[in-house]
Parts: structure tokens; C-alpha cells; sequence
């Protein structure tokens, strides 16, 4: 018997990611250990994509999808023709528009994608620069590509070694894109303000690694943009506080909805359970999960 031959495919695999960490905007990043898995398959012909689990039937499914606009623009990069027929098979742990990172996880995942298809032709700085200028900032990606803490600044991406850190994530249901998050925010800031948030963004940085969680739950306070995110965020504020009460150190999980919270391992369920409670006296219901970082960026295979 002869068995017919596969088709070539590539797998992808990318963390979610938070950013920010209170006021550290746009210049910092961790990897968290809940993956999209996105399968590039050579057959057929034209882009056959389909998607399960976080963002099924809400994500396009079409040549409309972020990974396909940044699959087909790494050819374009290397000056190279699509395929002429791909299938790509998601399967999401990140949900959409949560502020862990989706849109960066999609976009990493068709660039490393293509470029495993093109045999490896650009590096993975490379593939950094593209991936932050389709984003329009670097934070997410450079957590979802190199793993890991870490502090964006340009061009450049420093990795922290930091310990194992416990993470509670809970995502309101309430409807807050980027763009609306991004719209929220004065055009400036005093003086003031933008010294004591780079002080605060070093002292998170120095939590993180040395494992100083009561450190990090003042460091976290954030003036740059929280505040003027929080009135579009029902039950927000009170969420917040209901984990600071309980020892956690929190903060908006990128430009939210979601929301981030470092605590001990034995506090997270205690931690959830308060935070959802806070969002459903503001009439807001939740999901919520319980995380690691992870030291692993996004892995081809």
C-alpha cells in the first residue's frame, strides 16, 4: 500500500500577554502560559482559515484575519508570492479583545508562519520590528515572541529573569477596544506625573524579579493611564480595590477590559472570587482564570 503524502505544514504557538503592569506604558511585557495554536497547511487553494475555541464565529474567518494580513505581508517583506493555497487551522485559548495580547498573538503567529515557510529568512528581530509596526506599539509582541518579562524601549528588548509568579486574570463583560482605550487618554501629562510612573515602572520591574509582591502592589499604581480609563470600565475601580484588599498587586491587563493581579499561590481563588463579586454589584458578569508566567516565547514547529 502507498500511503499518500502529506502536505507540508507549520505549527505556531503563542502566549498571551499583559502589558503595561500598571505604569510602565507601553514599555513593558510578560508572557502568560494560556497559547493560541495556529497550523499553516500547504494544500488547496486561496486562504482556508477556521477557528475554535476564543473568538470562534466573533474573529474573521477570511482574508480579513490578522494572521493572514501578516502572513501575506512577510512575503510581501521578502519580496516573495504567497502560496496559492493554505489552510490555517486556530485554536484559541486567548480570548479577543481582552487585553492579553490577541491581536499581537495573531500577528506573531502569521509572521513566524511565513517565515518558517520561507525557511527561516528573517531573524527574529526581524520579525519584531514588523510584528510592533503592524501593532502600532512593541509591548505585546516582544512578550509574545521572546517569553518571558520584558522591557521594550525602540528598537530594543531586554528580557528579566524573574521567579514563577501566580496571575488571576478577569475579563468583565464589557465591550472596550484598543482604539476606544487609546482615545480615552489626555494628549499630555505634567512633569510630575510622567517622573513618578518611570520611577514606578523600575520599582515593578524590581518586584517582579525579586519576588517582592507587597512592593509590587504599590508599584503598580498607575496615573499615566488608568485613570482615565477606569470611567469607561463598569465595576473597575471597585474590582481593583477588592484584590489590593486581599494582599493582590493589580492593574488593567493592557488597555483592558481584562484585568491582571499578582498574588500567592494559595490567594487566587479568594482574589477571583472577590474581583467577580465587585463587577457583579456594578451589574458586570466575568470570567476569570488562574495563570503562570511564562518564560517561553512563541515556539515553531
Amino acid at each position: 500500500m502507498t500511503r499518500k503524502k502529506q502536505p507540508p505544514f507549520v505549527e505556531v504557538r503563542v502566549p498571551a500577554t499583559t502589558t503595561n503592569l500598571g505604569p510602565g506604558f507601553d514599555t513593558l511585557g510578560l508572557a502568560l502560559d494560556l497559547w493560541n495554536t495556529v497550523r499553516f497547511t500547504l494544500e488547496g487553494s486561496g486562504v482556508n482559515l477556521t477557528i475554535r475555541g476564543e473568538g470562534s464565529g466573533a474573529l474573521p474567518e477570511g482574508e480579513e484575519n490578522l494572521i493572514w494580513q501578516a502572513f501575506t505581508r512577510l512575503y510581501a517583506e521578502a519580496g516573495a508570492a504567497p502560496p496559492s493555497g493554505v489552510r490555517i487551522t486556530c485554536k484559541n485559548g486567548i480570548p479577543p479583545g481582552s487585553g492579553l495580547g490577541s491581536s499581537a498573538a495573531a500577528v506573531v503567529s502569521g509572521l513566524l508562519g511565513a517565515n518558517a515557510l520561507l525557511g527561516m529568512r528573517f531573524p527574529l528581530q526581524s520579525v519584531f520590528s514588523l510584528a510592533a509596526r503592524l501593532e502600532g506599539h512593541p509591548d505585546n509582541a516582544a512578550a509574545a515572541l521572546f517569553g518571558g518579562l520584558v522591557i521594550v524601549g525602540g528598537e530594543q528588548v531586554r528580557r528579566v529573569a524573574i521567579p514563577p509568579w501566580t496571575v488571576v486574570y478577569v475579563l468583565p463583560a464589557v465591550r472596550f477596544s484598543t482604539r476606544q482605550a487609546r482615545a480615552a487618554l489626555p494628549a499630555q501629562v505634567s512633569l510630575e506625573a510622567a517622573a513618578g510612573s518611570i520611577g514606578r515602572a523600575l520599582l515593578v520591574v524590581e518586584a517582579l524579579r525579586s519576588g517582592d509582591l507587597p512592593l509590587l502592589r504599590e508599584a503598580m499604581q498607575d496615573v499615566l493611564h488608568q485613570p482615565y480609563r477606569l470611567p469607561h470600565l463598569p465595576g473597575m475601580e471597585a474590582a481593583l480595590e477588592a484584590a489590593r484588599n486581599l494582599g493582590g498587586a493589580a492593574a488593567l491587563s493592557g488597555a483592558g477590559p481584562g484585568m491582571v493581579v499578582f498574588c500567592r499561590r494559595g490567594q487566587s481563588r479568594a482574589i477571583a472570587e472577590a474581583v467577580q463579586a465587585a463587577f457583579r454589584a456594578a451589574g458586570v458578569e466575568s470570567r476569570a482564570w488562574t495563570l503562570r508566567d511564562s518564560a517561553q516565547g512563541a515556539i515553531v514547529a
